[in-house]
């Protein structure tokens, strides 16, 4: 028998088209939502139900065993029922749920369905939630652990078809004592560790994270830039048509640094980026468009050209990496940015020395770090143009 827990008060709760669960670690996310959608195939004949994730392996470690396990604690599993080959299960009133990954495209683009679940939904493409959300006639359950910001916080949340709870293993009071005190072991630990810190909002609280490999933790969000800080120059990385234009301003105060976003944008010319920028202040940009800081130069601008050496990513990013950063809430981009800069991996899960991900805002910051913190430590390698 399995006991009743609030994690499975508060799914069943959901009502909108888009039922979205968030959650930490054992809170029961994925073994509450299964047996809904047994309940649902077995009171309403002929109803078709695709329970999806990232691949097939994926599925069998998680929603298939659970969803066998439930199967037969309450008497509902018929081995002439479940299809292997196919990884569905047939009822008895006709209905079926059946299990296929996302790295199937046939499977995204095929027949249609009345409910649909994906599982650890963060680890598939929003392209691949939209082909199977257009095919999907009722209802949809979204579950995952918000190791970082991804489409559901872009495209979903706010959307008036959508609905979001937050569940952490306090939601599951099916959960062993055991396991409670291993997972409350991380709150402790992240009073003195970044990366525990991280687990701990991640799994503990179910609130949004860093993603595993993150480059920079060394940041905390705030409201405002305090008005006793000193602005002391500004990085500029130049877009146009595909890519932002970012400028992002840098503050110090009582040896701190604070960090404010005050430009993201496409279809910038280089008169719109001058009338953004300050006179007074020292700004560094991307010495790869001398065109630009020279017209933007002619206007009164004091902007100079980041002159990249050997290695200068990580050059830029080492130097970043020693510092703390007070980061404006309004900074959105770069926080998102931030927030999905990690080191890539070789086909062993082995970390590069290479860092992966979008980077306007974050190489606008490293420009001026570079060449504000990095030159004052005389490493040579590095200059202005």
């Amino acid at each position: 028998m399995f006991k009743h827990t609030t994690a499975q008060d508060k799914i069943i709760k959901l009502k909108k088209r888009v039922r979205i669960i968030r959650g930490g670690t054992s809170s029961s996310k994925t073994f509450s939502i299964i047996p809904i959608l047994i309940d649902y195939a077995c009171n309403n004949k002929n109803t078709e139900i695709s329970i999806v994730s990232e691949s097939i392996p994926h599925l069998k470690r998680g929603a298939i065993r659970d969803f066998l396990k439930i199967m037969e604690s309450v008497g509902l599993f018929s081995v002439y029922q479940w299809n292997k080959s196919s990884l569905t299960y047939t009822f008895i009133n006709g209905s079926h749920i059946e299990f296929f990954s996302a790295d199937q495209p046939s499977k995204l683009r095929g027949a249609r369905r009345d409910i649909l679940f994906i599982n650890e939904c963060n680890n598939i493409s929003w392209n691949s939630y939209h082909q199977l959300s257009i095919r999907t006639k009722k209802f949809i359950y979204l579950d995952y652990n918000p190791v970082s910001e991804f489409w559901v916080d872009r495209e979903l949340i706010n959307d008036e078809d959508s609905q979001m709870i937050v569940l952490t293993y306090k939601d599951n009071e099916a959960l062993e004592p055991a396991l409670v005190k291993e997972i409350e072991k991380a709150r402790e630990k992240g009073k003195t560790s970044s990366y525990w810190l991280n687990w701990w909002r991640v799994y503990g609280l179910g609130e949004i994270g860093n993603l595993e490999g993150v480059v920079f933790t060394n940041y905390k969000i705030i409201d405002t830039i305090p008005t006793e800080a000193r602005l002391i120059g500004l990085g500029v990385d130049f877009g146009y048509t595909n890519d932002p234009t970012s400028i992002i301003e840098v503050y110090t105060m009582d040896g701190k640094r604070y960090v404010n976003e005050i430009c993201y944008n496409t279809g910038l010319v280089n008169s719109d980026i001058a009338h953004r920028l300050p006179k007074g202040v020292i700004i560094y940009a991307d010495s790869a468009e001398p065109k630009s800081i020279e017209e933007i130069r002619r206007t009164g601008i004091r902007i100079k050209g980041v002159k990249k050496g050997p290695d200068s990513i990580n050059y830029g990013i080492g130097v970043m990496q020693g510092q703390e950063y007070n980061i404006t809430s309004r900074s959105t981009n770069l926080i998102k940015e931030l927030r999905g800069y990690i080191w890539d991996k070789d086909k062993e899960d082995r970390a590069l020395n290479k860092p992966i991900g979008t980077d306007h805002a974050i190489d606008a910051l490293r420009y001026h770090e570079m060449m504000s913190v990095g030159i004052r430590k005389n490493l040579g390698k590095y200059s202005v143009s």
